[in-house]
Order: structure tokens, then C-alpha cells, then sequence
């Protein structure tokens, strides 16, 4: 018997595809159409072909702020995805303690990313600062507006208190979702709290995993406003990402044709790294599986 696929469902979606992609498609010719062209100003263009792209790639500056994107993503993965699967197995399962550690956990993510900077801000001054205060007390040479190692230790810090949440609250759900069999089984066999998180926990994690390791990284990677809130890239350039070099580019220094090859470079970087990223994911998922 042939069974019937009932395709109506999608004339309700439409409108929403319509509308992304229209919202989508139209910025994006235009960043296109800017980084092809070169103008003296009064609205007027000229050819300029590939060579914006050619600056860009061939600029010290491009590679230093990509280096400074990738060590600090690295950093933030290594920190937020084992600290966030260590929270989420030590969160109750039953009882008054799961809505209270949900809803604890949910907090940071509630707060925007402008306010999020500025409360860091704020807490990190020497002068006035809870944090630059008691470090000062404590003979604590701190200042994340002079040191860049104090200035790296802030954002990284004030990422993890943000985003760490995150892969909790995706890792207790895909705990909460392994049936009670597998644990009574592990119990019979006498496996050990690693031998149950091995080949228990961590294979039932997988795809939230996948999930939280992809968001974490596009986040980290294309972050802004928090380090461009506390630092404003300084000191010098040493917490300048791509995106703060970015708008310094196309609005502090208002270079229309490099900022727009830069932004299509920087999104064809973040678009191939979150494919390595899903792909090894998923084949290792996979052979887990087997």
C-alpha cells in the first residue's frame, strides 16, 4: 500500500522562507556588489575586481585578527564544553532542585550581549569594580584596560559566565532523555561512573553535542559586541577580532570595498570551519554508533 505525503504544511512555511531569504539574498548582493568596486565618493563606482580580496588576504593585519578569532574560539571550546557536560551530569534529575538549576542556568543566557559587556565592564574597574577592587586588595596587579594577558582573562571569563549555559542546559537535555534501562543494565554489569558515561552518556550526548560545539563556535568566532563593550579591541589591537576590525574598517574608517571583501572572507572562513566541525562530528558519531 502506498502511503500518501501530504505537502500543505509547506505553503505555511513559505512566506518565512520567502521572507528570510529575501532579508538574506539582498544584503548579501550588496556586500558583493561593494567588494568589487571602488569609489571616489558622490555615489559613484568603478570596477575594481578582485583586488580588495587581494589586499585583504596579503594584510598582516587580516591574519593577526583571524589568529587572535581562532585562539580565542579554541580557548572557549576547550573551557565551556567539558565544564558545561561536568555541570549538566552532577544536575538533579528528579525533585524541586531540576526547575531551580534550570532556571539558575538560563539566567546568564536572558541577559543581551551590550548589557553583558558593560556589566563586566563595570565589574572589572580598578576604581570602582567589584572584581578590579578585591584583585587590587589582594596585591593583584589588574587592569584589563593596560595588560593584555588581564584584558584576554576578562572576556574569556565573561564568555564562559554567558555562554556555558548553553551546552548545559543541551547536555542535560539529551541526559534526561536516556531511558532508565540503560542505567539498570550498567548496574547489573557492574560498570563504573567512566564506563557509564563512556559508552552511555557520551553516545546519547552526541547530537546535542553537535549542536552545542557548532553554536559555540560560530558565537565565540564572529563575537563582538561583549569584547568590543569592555575593550573596544585594546589594549593596542590585542582583543581586536575580525568582527571589531571589521566595523573599524567599514565605518570608523569608512573603506566600503575592503570591508565588503573582508565580510565575505570572514563568512566563507566561519561557513567552512562550522562544515569541518559538522562533518568530523558526524562521522565520528557515527563510528561511535557501530
Amino acid at each position: 500500500m502506498e502511503r500518501t505525503v501530504n505537502n500543505k504544511a509547506w505553503f505555511l512555511v513559505l512566506p518565512v522562507l520567502v521572507l528570510v531569504a529575501f532579508s538574506a539574498i539582498i544584503p548579501l548582493m550588496t556586500v558583493v556588489n561593494y567588494s568589487v568596486q571602488d569609489t571616489f565618493g558622490n555615489n559613484q563606482f568603478f570596477w575594481a575586481g578582485l583586488d580588495w580580496f587581494q589586499d585583504v588576504l596579503e594584510s598582516d593585519r587580516f591574519w593577526d585578527a583571524l589568529g587572535r578569532n581562532l585562539i580565542f574560539s579554541a580557548i572557549i571550546l576547550a573551557i565551556e564544553i567539558p565544564l558545561g557536560i561536568y555541570i549538566a551530569l552532577n544536575m538533579p534529575r528528579k525533585g524541586w532542585g531540576v526547575p531551580v538549576c534550570l532556571v539558575l542556568m538560563a539566567l546568564p543566557l536572558l541577559i543581551p550581549w551590550n548589557v553583558v559587556g558593560t556589566i563586566w565592564q563595570v565589574f572589572g574597574r580598578v576604581d570602582i569594580g567589584l572584581l578590579g577592587r578585591t584583585l587590587a586588595s589582594m596585591g593583584i596587579d589588574y587592569n584589563y584596560v593596560q595588560d593584555p594577558v588581564d584584558a584576554w582573562l576578562t572576556i574569556i571569563v565573561m564568555d564562559v559566565w554567558h555562554w556555558t549555559s548553553l551546552v548545559v542546559l543541551l547536555c542535560y537535555a539529551g541526559l534526561v532523555s536516556i531511558p532508565d534501562a540503560y542505567y539498570q543494565a550498567a548496574r547489573i554489569d557492574g560498570a563504573s561512573r567512566w564506563s557509564v558515561f563512556r559508552f552511555i552518556q557520551l553516545p546519547k550526548m552526541g547530537r546535542v553535542l553537535l549542536i552545542a560545539v557548532l553554536l559555540r563556535f560560530m558565537d565565540s568566532f564572529m563575537i563582538y559586541t561583549e569584547p568590543f563593550v569592555v575593550t573596544g579591541g585594546g589594549p593596542g589591537n590585542e582583543t581586536t577580532f575580525l568582527s571589531i576590525d571589521l566595523v573599524k574598517m567599514a565605518i570608523g574608517q569608512f573603506d566600503v570595498g575592503p570591508a565588503a571583501a573582508m565580510s565575505l572572507v570572514y563568512f566563507l572562513i566561519v561557513l567552512s570551519l562550522s562544515w569541518v566541525f559538522y562533518t568530523v562530528m558526524t562521522n565520528q558519531g557515527q563510528e561511535t554508533g557501530k
